[in-house]
């Protein structure tokens, strides 16, 4: 008999409550938006019972009355009481900034932020009124560097189970170390080491796509001698991930204004990896900084 696996999934208002259950529906998942609290123990119930939502994702949010206060103990309880299901709790964060833009974007009011109430102070509040829930939360993802193709990706990297025969993808994320270091990555190399040409005046305002770049990068023997023991380190590891059922990796590369050196090595590295048979995606994130 399949063990039941259930997923709460809560969060700020705009920080991708509905487009993860949408990812979650995508991946087989039952799924319920903005189901009351009194009903959720009714819906534990429902889904012992039901063979089509063995795997079920549950949208809750602050608009619930007296969320805060009413949720933890609930969550608690039931957690406590049902043994023979999986239950999860899942926390979607984002910067005020990003909320406040998403909000400008899709012109929708915040649940905390009608009336003359600003956006920002409504913002600030849910915040702080979902401070317990968060301590709750079996994961947290902190979407605001996020698209929502980047939040699909990753709740099919925790959640999907039905990927055992698909290849792993990996995705690798150039960045600057003055812009922050982005969330979510399985690994991390820092290429700040390396002949930065941002000090080379006709290099200056080309990136690592530009080939000039990436052999002014890889001139100089210890450039090279990275990216061999680089690849050599990803051929032993990759095989290592994906037998332990991992589908979707993110590595990391930065430099100081992620332009140049880490655009210029990831594509190198793209290329190698695709030859090894890898699907590869690379998403430069500061690259027009």
């Amino acid at each position: 008999m399949k063990r039941l696996h259930m997923i709460v999934v809560t969060g700020l208002s705009g920080s991708g409550r509905s487009a993860a259950l949408k990812a979650f529906e995508d991946i087989g998942f039952y799924c319920v938006d903005n189901l009351p609290l009194e009903l959720l123990p009714s819906f534990v119930e429902f889904a012992r019972k039901s063979e089509q939502a063995y795997r079920s994702a549950i949208g809750i949010d602050v608009r619930e009355d007296r969320f805060s206060e009413r949720f933890p103990p609930l969550y608690g309880n039931l957690k406590a009481g049902s043994s023979d299901i999986a239950l999860e709790l899942l926390f979607l964060d984002a910067s005020d900034q990003t909320i406040v833009r998403r909000f400008s974007e899709t012109r929708r009011p915040h649940p905390l932020a009608r009336g003359e109430t600003p956006l920002l102070d409504g913002i600030r509040r849910e915040r702080a009124e979902l401070g317990e829930v968060k301590k709750l939360a079996d994961r947290i993802i902190e979407t605001s560097d996020y698209t929502v193709h980047d939040l699909r990706q990753a709740v099919e990297r925790n959640y999907s189970a039905d990927d055992a025969g698909r290849p792993m993808v990996i995705t690798l994320v150039t960045f600057g170390y003055k812009y922050g270091v982005p969330y979510d990555l399985d690994l991390l190399f820092d290429l700040r080491f390396l002949p930065n040409p941002h000090f080379v005046t006709q290099l200056r305002p080309l990136t690592g796509e530009d080939e000039r770049v990436r052999e002014y990068i890889m001139a100089r023997p210890d450039s090279a001698e990275f990216l061999t023991r680089l690849l050599e380190f990803l051929e032993y590891l990759l095989p290592r991930y994906r037998s332990e059922g991992k589908s979707y990796l993110t590595i990391g590369f930065g430099c100081t204004g992620g332009r140049h050196r880490s655009v210029g090595l990831s594509l190198l590295v793209a290329d190698r990896l695709r030859e090894s048979g890898y699907e590869v995606n690379v998403k430069h994130r500061d690259i027009v900084s």
